[in-house]
């Protein structure tokens, strides 16, 4: 075995899991230990374990082995593993639970470490690495060479995505997957997309120094065997939400957390902590990952732990709403909201155990009875500062005298504020866990959040408040002047100037279409006060319809539309209802009634502003949804309030959620000056917590200067100025020949994407159009670059945001370079134009080559994806493609012949239905029966009329699991009767078909 994966990944891998106690299991013993290659289970290994772990016999174990191997779920193979698994044994009048995994002896577990498994499914593939525990596989590793995993979109995440689809049995028992290159170790989830995994980054308990490299560093936080039992025992749960299940997994902020706290009720020594997780990064969920292990705490054998009582508290109802809604989803067991302050009492007082409640702080209003039992309880307190407020933390703990109190901020904690400090953490600790902004934005948890300031001519100074009143308001008459002055002059009364509200409309909307819009993404606006909230909302939605109306459309069109852009979200108050004598204080009365949402229609408008196919654009706020909403799609935040401290943390940080790929950071445009004053409104806390909560938009031009400098060194090499699609094709030419390798190429790469990343995120900034040229140039060579480099359609355009896109497509149209890079479907009679050799140039045959790898590449994989019994036969060739491509023996006329046979086998295949005289389904649904041994033509006919007659499949079979079960049982009579013995698997393969081919979009 050799190559630069063996050599530079697999092989250090495996001598890495080695030293860390694993058994090697050759490829030679593999046929010993499975009932098949299409098994994954090694027996021996997993009855061993069921009789040495619960004490039965052989025949018990085989038995339980049976249905093990039938499981086809991954949320019911992660409860057996966690020990939610019993049937009847040999010598026992009830069903006894038997464990396949010894969670608290972790030596009396087989761990082994096999490589190149052969599993034969729909396709037989062979995972580079696979980790096994008691002959159950739990892990796959992907090893690819160095370079080609860092941008998360490389061919190791394409390989794990293309095994989870081909070979699925062996992903039901999986708890998640791993990239490495031999240096960088990423972790996902199962089916998780590439852009969720990420690096554990802190070997806590452990630090870097204590490993030989990054490869041992990594290995060892996710595969050390106490810790992978620690991961599958406490930190992987099921998400429900409305668009599915979704397996999730935890980090390693959340993981060093949430031992901190089990390891401090275990020790008994502090009975508090205090632990700031930045907003963004998954709080709830540690939360819950806390509350499973404590409940559970299945590798801990501790008196401390004996199935306690679980509270969670905090102090506003959405927050509430918010982490009760995680809980529930994530299913830990029995989760009860506390609907009154008469249902905690009681629930406190019962005396019982194993209780997990959730609460809000105000239950314990007025509560100054010690319960008895309260050493019992364990309490989590999300945003620990504010319930300090008032008496608030003080019944709680009158209430509760002897639990133990862990305090959860999304913020820091001020310097100043004792009482926090005191209540929740331990004296010269600060935090037991500290997972910081910077923290956040590293791990790609969140995305940094910076700030312009937008100065108009309505840009208000505080110290010079009284002259700006004279100056701004000079046109009212003096009666409403002198009540305006004997009052005394307020900020509001300048910020809610109606012409500074109709100007700072216009500059929104016109920043919005250029920076959000395009892209999809969507913003809030922060008003000073709820009036304020009408007069933006008047003004935006007249600046749309104006703008609308320019476009062509109709007034009363135009109007209704610009209106369902905005909706206002606010309080009301027993005034709005009241008559004023005052025309302008009626009005927004009245429109304050309006415009106002009650809480199911709040609800709505947040779901719809979430969609992005949803027209509405904007939520103009004053105080809510400024903590607590999480909104990914949210990217720029325009601030006319002024805020600071925790309330400006708080607010700013509904822009950090991560959403795609073209969300690079959320930006705060600022209209008030919080900005300008940045240190003062963050004074009161520790300069280094609060060091980037807001990034000055400065920062990003200079690292764009610094971007382009590294690209254009690295061009420096070529002579550019060429004109036209030939010369610029020459240009493309010289610098891979400049490049040279591989490496090079990948180090430009990702020197162009860093690049091209600052000048989206900049962009409509005047700032970078000193830039543009280039950025054309080497985002268009990226496209070449990467079907020469990497025989493979670039994706990087996809990523790309809508403005950057459109003007590519055009430089790409005008140099006539779109020709060049344009990759044709087999289709299209044009396809086959490459494949002419006559009076074409050895580098017009390289370039035809390389082309139609990359267009055969793509038609391999697409057609594989629809209809893998039929297609699967082309990978094979594919890879010997991609070979004689890499062969410096052969001549690109050799090459493009071998890309022209293929191309032509893959059009008679797509022409193959014809020839068989049966219709294009029924014939992939032959292939899938002739894979298991069957050539049935009728009985293939007959399961085509099965999904697409109404009588028995009806319109939206597919998303009705009985309906889906039905037809699956209908397909195993058919089978069944036509002899066929693969009963199990044919159904499953034949409704994956069905799936793709017979369903009404």
């Amino acid at each position: 075995m050799g190559g630069a994966e063996w050599h530079f990944a697999e092989r250090p891998t495996i001598e890495h899991l080695q030293a860390m106690g694993y058994g090697f299991v050759p490829y030679s013993e593999h046929a010993g230990l499975r009932d098949g290659d299409n098994q994954v289970l090694f027996r021996p290994h997993l009855i061993a374990a069921l009789m040495r772990i619960n004490d039965i016999d052989q025949a018990s174990a085989e038995a339980a082995y049976g249905e093990l191997a039938a499981i086809s779920d991954d949320e019911a193979w992660l409860k057996v593993l966690r020990g939610d698994y019993s049937r009847k044994v040999a010598g026992h009048d009830t069903r006894l639970t038997l464990r396949v995994i010894d969670f608290l002896n972790p030596t009396n577990n087989q761990f082994t470490v096999t490589h190149q498994l052969r599993v034969r499914a729909e396709k037989t593939r062979r995972p580079d690495i696979i980790i096994y525990v008691n002959g159950i596989p739990l892990v796959v590793i992907e090893a690819k060479s160095p370079l080609n995993i860092k941008d998360k979109t490389g061919e190791a995440f394409e390989q794990i995505k293309q095994y989870e689809q081909d070979i699925p049995r062996l992903f039901y028992s999986n708890c998640f997957n791993i990239v490495t290159d031999g240096a960088l170790v990423l972790y996902g989830a199962t089916r998780s997309g590439s852009k969720y995994y990420a690096e554990w980054r802190d070997a806590w308990p452990k630090t870097d120094g204590d490993f030989s490299d990054q490869l041992a560093k990594g290995l060892w936080c996710l595969l050390e065997p106490s810790r992978l039992l620690d991961l599958i025992a406490h930190y992987i749960v099921f998400e429900k939400t409305e668009d599915g299940t979704i397996k999730k997994m935890c980090r390693y902020q959340q993981f060093r957390a949430v031992n901190r706290i089990v390891d401090r009720v275990v020790e008994g020594k502090h009975r508090q902590g205090l632990i700031w997780h930045t907003q963004g990064s998954g709080k709830s969920l540690t939360m819950v990952f806390a509350a499973l292990k404590l409940k559970t705490h299945r590798t801990i054998n501790s008196a401390a732990l004996t199935n306690p009582n679980i509270l969670v508290l905090t102090d506003r109802v959405d927050l509430h709403s918010q982490i009760s809604n995680t809980f529930i989803a994530c299913g830990l067991p029995n989760p009860a909201p506390i609907e009154s302050i008469k249902d905690l009492h009681d629930l406190i007082k019962d005396g019982k155990q194993g209780h997990t409640a959730l609460s809000t702080i105000f239950k314990f209003q007025g509560s100054n009875t010690a319960i008895a039992n309260s050493a019992n309880w364990i309490v989590m307190v999300d945003e620990a500062h504010r319930t300090q407020e008032k008496d608030l933390g003080a019944y709680l703990r009158a209430t509760l005298p002897d639990a133990w109190f862990f305090g959860f901020t999304g913020t820091p904690v001020k310097k100043d504020d004792k009482d926090t400090y005191r209540n929740f953490g331990v004296v010269g600790e600060n935090y037991l866990d500290k997972y910081g902004i910077d923290d956040a934005v590293a791990d790609g948890a969140t995305v940094p959040i910076y700030y312009t300031g937008r100065k108009t001519d309505w840009h208000i100074d505080e110290a010079k408040i009284d002259i700006l009143f004279d100056t701004w308001f000079a046109g009212l008459d003096d009666d409403k002047l002198n009540e305006l002055k004997k009052r005394g002059v307020r900020i509001e009364d300048l910020v809610k100037h109606p012409r500074r509200v109709e100007l700072i409309a216009y500059d929104i909307w016109e920043h919005f279409k250029a920076y959000a819009q395009p892209d999809g993404f969507k913003a809030q606006i922060v008003a000073i006060d709820r009036e304020a909230v009408i007069l933006y909302k008047r003004a935006l939605t007249k600046v749309i319809a104006q703008d609308l109306q320019s476009q062509g459309m109709d007034a009363d069109q135009a109007a209704t539309q610009a209106d369902a852009m905005s909706a206002c979200v606010y309080s009301l108050n027993q005034d709005d209802a009241k008559p004023s004598e005052d025309a302008h204080k009626q009005a927004i009365r009245d429109d304050l009634r309006k415009y106002y949402l009650d809480s199911e229609a709040e609800k709505l408008a947040k779901k719809a502003f979430g969609r992005k196919e949803n027209p509405l654009q904007f939520l103009i706020v004053c105080d809510k949804l400024l903590t607590g909403f999480d909104c990914p799609i949210e990217s720029v935040m325009y601030l006319d309030k002024p805020l600071k401290e925790h309330g400006l943390l708080q607010a700013i940080a509904r822009t950090n959620r991560v959403s795609d790929a073209k969300k690079r950071n959320g930006l705060i445009v600022d209209y008030i000056g919080v900005s300008s004053h940045l240190e003062e409104a963050l004074a009161t806390y520790r300069a280094d917590d609060v060091k980037n909560a807001m990034r000055d938009l400065d920062d990003l031009r200079n690292q764009l200067r610094t971007a382009h400098a590294a690209v254009i060194v690295m061009l420096k090499p070529l002579k550019r100025n060429a004109s036209g699609k030939d010369g610029l094709k020459q240009e493309y030419d010289a610098f891979v020949k400049v490049l040279g390798s591989e490496d090079k190429w990948f180090e430009f790469k990702s020197r162009a994407r860093a690049f091209i990343s600052l000048y989206e995120t900049l962009s409509p900034d005047p700032s970078i159009l000193e830039f543009t040229d280039d950025l054309k140039w080497v985002a268009s060579f990226l496209l070449y670059g990467t079907q020469v480099f990497e025989k493979r359609q670039a994706l990087d355009q996809m990523s790309y945001s809508e403005k950057i896109r459109e003007m590519l497509d055009k430089h790409l149209e005008v140099t006539g370079l779109s020709v060049t890079v344009k990759l044709r479907h087999i289709t299209d009679p044009d396809f086959w134009e490459d494949f002419e050799t006559e009076d074409k140039t050895d580098e017009d045959l390289m370039t035809a080559a390389i082309r139609k790898t990359t267009e055969l590449r793509k038609t391999v994989s697409e057609r594989i994806d629809d209809s893998p019994h039929q297609y699967g036969k082309f990978s094979d060739r594919l890879r010997q493609l991609l070979e004689r491509l890499d062969n410096a023996q052969l001549s690109w006329a050799d090459k493009l012949k071998t890309a022209e046979e293929l191309a032509k086998d893959i059009s008679a295949e797509d022409a193959a239905y014809m020839d068989a005289g049966l219709s294009q389904g029924a014939y992939g649904i032959l292939q899938i029966l002739t894979s298991f041994d069957s050539n049935d033509e009728n009985l293939a006919l007959q399961l085509e009329a099965l999904y697409t007659n109404s009588d028995t499949a009806p319109n939206g079979w597919w998303e009705k699991d009985g309906l889906r079960k039905g037809l699956r049982q209908q397909v195993r009579t058919l089978a069944h009767a036509a002899g066929c013995a693969q009963l199990k698997e044919i159904p499953d393969q034949v409704e994956a078909y069905a799936l793709k081919h017979f369903v009404e979009q």
